[in-house]
């Protein structure tokens, strides 16, 4: 159990890994997440299925290829972190990479995401990963995302991250 204080009430948060049956609210936070930033850079840069996305959630938490920690005040979720193993032989071995990583507005600047870092990086250790990797949205629309992970220890690393469609 995590709990934190700010300048807002003190929030209790308990903090656990999701089980495939979590799948609908990941999904439905994953969303909330998505709109947040193409909101913010106000264009449409994911397409998002909350049938497809609690689906796939279903099945990587049931395969263990995926683990997502869920932020929760009482019954409520009010968010998530989801991180995967990686490789690269830049990182010196194994390492975590967050993909995605959300708390509902309503519950933020009360030590969740805090809260959800410290659990990611003591599953880290307990992995024997080298590092946590996260990418930030665009910025300027996310300098205090940016901020709140230079707070968290995370140092920028270089670049901006790229896709490209390959089916």
């Amino acid at each position: 159990m995590e709990t934190a204080q700010s300048n807002k009430a003190t929030l209790t948060a308990h903090i656990q890994p999701a089980l495939p049956a979590d799948a609908h609210v990941i999904a439905a936070m994953v969303g909330e997440l998505l709109h947040e930033i193409m909101t913010a850079v106000n264009d449409k840069v994911f397409h998002f299925d909350h049938h497809e996305t609690e689906a796939r959630a279903r099945a990587w938490l049931s395969d263990g290829s995926y683990l997502v920690l869920l932020a929760r005040d009482g019954g409520a979720c009010v968010g998530f972190l989801a991180v995967y193993q990686s490789y690269a032989l830049y990182t010196e071995g194994v390492y975590g990479t967050i993909p995605e990583f959300y708390v509902r507005p309503s519950h933020r600047s009360r030590g969740i995401g805090t809260a959800l870092i410290a659990e990611s990086k003591k599953v880290g250790q307990a992995r024997g990963w080298r590092r946590l990797e996260v990418t930030t949205p665009p910025l300027p629309q996310f300098d205090r995302t940016l901020a709140f992970y230079q707070r968290q220890g995370f140092t920028i690393s270089g670049g901006r991250k790229l896709k490209v469609d390959v089916s």
